[in-house]
């Protein structure tokens, strides 16, 4: 355990983050699935943005890579136009 006030309180800022983080991560997560898992062309149209709003803040965040973001909304924009 830190003895530094300063340590103690960022000991204490960085679990919230993570808890938070790994939220965020987790529901984008899940919310990819449920658009892949999508058959109906008009739900799926209506689920993409929202889907890529999240992946892109998740991106701004650093909470996962730009890159990962961009390859997961190619992946879907395909998946949503193929149906």
């Amino acid at each position: 355990m830190a003895n530094i006030k300063s340590a103690i309180k960022r000991t204490r800022s960085n679990e919230a983050k993570r808890v938070r983080n790994k939220y965020q991560h987790k529901t984008t997560r899940n919310a990819v699935r449920k658009l892949r898992a999508t058959t109906d062309k008009k739900e799926a149209t209506a689920l993409y943005p929202e889907v890529v709003a999240m992946l892109d803040k998740l991106a701004k965040r650093n909470i996962i890579h730009k890159n990962k973001a961009s390859n997961l909304k190619s992946k879907l924009a395909l998946h949503v136009n193929s149906l």
